[in-house]
């Protein structure tokens, strides 16, 4: 399937990065420049119902070819990319039948994706690797879902003979910054259930992530002389290291995996008179996580005991929840992935997602989404590839999913 390829490649030069500094909705005007692309592509296969709306959602359907009634599927993927590396003028490559050898990205030999830092690279010898030429991410988080779900629907619209239900597609902003779901309208979508494809490398399929919050810890000092502070000073960037003290020392990301929760200080900043630390408490377990930021409160309570009341003060705000509560109820959706995937001889890898998606707004939202993968590795970086076999096999299995369901009657 060239076509996914050809996609991706054109994709990933359009600089769609998110801000998580903008308090606009899409955060990045130039997000929707690549949307605009993706309508008139929609347009061109003939979709119906193609809305680009004033949040810069674009859906659009591909309408049932059989009779009678079958679950109304969706496929989700996000333009944007994270902002932790420049995506501006991204110039991908193709590193054709890859050798096993180290691959040196730019021309001065600067920037070098090597096996030894990247051991996954090993699973991929004789395939084809695109990467990047070192000075800015690749973007397969998430336009090779992109890519994926755009060269799915063109299959099934070049094959009008494939039976399929009612397909809905849609394609949005910011996920990278946690809002991408904000102004989403389920109800209007008219999907039964969806799939996000976002996922890693081939194999993957997950409908667990972290529960999640940002707690934002603010210290009041006293700021006196310090010839004639005795006694009556109080430092608040002192009081900020008290804090971080008070909690679990090995409950941070450089000592968690799997489903292990953590805190993580993210920015501290502060003088005498008043400092600031910024957290992100993650969980996969409801309990652990009510029990994490009640730790936070806990270490704020005995500071102003000690210091006097008001000196130390949490502000803690969930984000996102846990999807696999939502999806539980709702097993055959998660049977029917399986099956694609076993039909399609691709050893499933079921692993909790160590951060969120816009699926578990989503399924919280009532519409259950679990995620499935696009083969990209190294995310967020300079180093990021993705073999082209691995999106292939990404979008056998959307294909493969819509096949199941025209198979299956409607609840």
């Amino acid at each position: 399937m060239p076509d996914v390829l050809d996609r991706f490649l054109r994709y990933v030069t359009i600089d769609t990065q998110s801000d998580p500094d903008s308090e606009t909705f899409p955060s990045t005007a130039k997000q929707r420049d690549l949307l605009l692309m993706l309508q008139e592509e929609l347009r061109e296969l003939g979709l119906s119902d193609i809305k680009l709306d004033e949040w810069s959602y674009l859906t659009a359907t591909l309408p049932a070819n059989i009779p009678g009634e079958h679950p109304v599927v969706g496929f989700f993927a996000h333009v944007d990319t994270s902002s932790a590396v420049s995506g501006k003028d991204v110039n991908p490559r193709v590193v054709p039948a890859f050798d096993g050898k180290d691959i040196p990205l730019d021309a001065d030999g600067k920037y070098v994706l090597t096996v030894k830092d990247s051991p996954d690279l090993k699973d991929y010898i004789g395939q084809d690797l695109v990467v990047t030429d070192g000075s800015t991410l690749l973007g397969a988080d998430d336009k090779a879902g992109v890519a994926a779900i755009m060269s799915a629907v063109k299959f099934l619209v070049d094959h009008p003979g494939i039976p399929h239900g009612t397909v809905k597609v849609a394609l949005t902003p910011d996920e990278e910054i946690g809002r991408g779901m904000d102004h989403f309208d389920v109800p209007a979508f008219g999907a039964d259930l969806a799939y996000t494809v976002d996922g890693g490398a081939v194999g993957e399929f997950e409908y667990e992530n972290f529960n999640a919050a940002s707690a934002v810890v603010t210290i009041h000092g006293k700021s006196y002389h310090p010839g004639t502070a005795k006694g009556l000073m109080l430092n608040a960037a002192m009081i900020a290291m008290e804090f971080q003290a008070l909690l679990p020392a090995f409950d941070r990301p450089e000592f968690t995996e799997k489903r292990e929760g953590f805190f993580h200080l993210i920015s501290i900043s502060g003088e005498c008179e008043q400092a600031v630390l910024e957290y992100i408490i993650r969980d996969h377990d409801k309990a652990k996580y009510q029990q994490r930021k009640q730790t936070m409160l806990d270490a704020a309570a005995f500071l102003n005991q000690r210091y006097g009341a008001g000196t130390v003060e949490v502000a803690l705000r969930d984000s996102y929840f846990n999807m696999q509560e939502m999806i539980a109820p709702h097993p055959w959706i998660v049977e029917t992935a399986l099956q694609a995937y076993k039909d399609l001889d691709i050893e499933p890898r079921i692993i909790p997602i160590r951060g969120g998606t816009d699926g578990a707004r989503l399924s919280y939202m009532g519409l259950p989404c679990p995620n499935i993968f696009t083969g990209g590795h190294n995310a967020h970086g300079r180093f990021e590839y993705i073999p082209v076999q691995s999106m292939e096999q990404s979008v056998q299995v959307i294909l493969r999913i819509i096949a199941l369901l025209a198979e299956k009657p409607a609840a």
